[in-house]
């Protein structure tokens, strides 16, 4: 799929739950996202204002049987909806409603590609998921999945503000907390933020799925090509706020993968452990950490767990 034609299909994107454009069903096609199935599956594609950004919304809803709740699904940095396939499929397989965004600067949302100004916006587009949950009127629970800066996403709410009852079962895959070598990164973002507004971006081998590695590099058009160094800044903001955040007792449901290499994952552990009581933990040997698209093999490993979770 072009880009012109992506462009064209966020310009005409619609509040979540009016008409969807008719280049939708290309998006999920090129995607292979869930397409909607008559009396099966009704998919909607809109949009939500969060603050200054138009946010891409999507929403998944099991038809012709009672569905079991929902999952709530927010996406890893440079990511976006379309990449979380997997993810999906396994939550209709649970008869669970899905509702996913693009984060601005992110997919088909507005806003300068994977920058932010400040986290405090990926704060008001969770808020504003959850009403849009509301306002669709979602099957209970909402459970919540986060992949990486998603999942940080998620603990920063959980961190400092009261969770609505609402919530269910909280999944978080590979969280953020602080990258790899942040002492080294927040420095070259002191040197380099009096020159430079971005540097480009270095792929990461942060699968085992080479397909997947592959379709990001060459065969994606909503890839950004480009490290801003105002995101850098927005983080160097964001990590100590979230270290020194009070405790919360909302259990955790982790997955971690071993050879992670983009997130300081025994720090962030060791972190998530102190602030969280006793979250659950599944460490999977040999996983990098786009757990969302890693292979088929470690993603069914970790999703019978998480299967195993949503029923207790």
């Amino acid at each position: 799929m072009h880009s012109s034609a992506l462009q064209q299909l966020a310009t005409e994107l619609q509040p979540l739950g009016g008409n969807v454009p008719e280049l939708a069903a290309q998006y999920w096609q090129y995607y292979r996202l869930p397409a909607p199935q008559a009396g099966a599956l009704q998919v909607l594609l809109g949009r939500a204002e969060v603050g200054p950004y138009q946010v891409a919304m999507q929403a998944w809803l099991p038809q012709g049987r009672p569905a079991q709740g929902s999952l709530l699904l927010l996406h890893g940095y440079y990511d976006h909806m379309g990449l979380y396939g997997h993810l999906q499929r396994w939550a209709l397989g649970h008869d669970l409603a899905v509702l996913a965004c693009d984060l601005p600067g992110h997919g088909l949302s507005s806003g300068a590609r994977a920058s932010i100004q400040d986290f405090h916006f990926y704060q008001l587009t969770l808020q504003q998921l959850l009403a849009q949950a509301e306002l669709l009127d979602l099957p209970k629970p909402w459970h919540v999945m986060g992949q990486s800066t998603g999942a940080g996403i998620v603990l920063d709410f959980l961190l400092h503000r009261e969770a609505p009852s609402a919530l269910g079962k909280i999944m978080l895959l590979a969280p953020l907390v602080r990258p790899v070598a942040w002492n080294m990164s927040r420095l070259s973002y002191h040197l380099l933020r009096p020159f430079v507004d971005s540097i480009p971006r270095r792929y990461a081998n942060n699968s085992g799925d080479t397909a997947f590695l592959d379709f990001v590099r060459v065969g994606d058009p909503l890839q950004p090509q480009i490290l801003p160094v105002d995101w850098v800044g927005a983080l160097a903001r964001w990590i100590p706020r979230m270290e020194a955040a009070p405790n919360s007792t909302h259990p955790l449901i982790i997955v971690q993968g071993d050879q992670d290499m983009t997130v300081d994952w025994r720090h962030n552990l060791k972190v998530l452990g102190q602030k969280f009581h006793q979250p659950t933990v599944l460490t999977v040997p040999g996983a990098g950490h786009h757990l969302a698209n890693e292979t088929e093999a470690l993603r069914q490993l970790y999703l019978a767990f998480l299967s195993e979770q949503l029923q207790r």
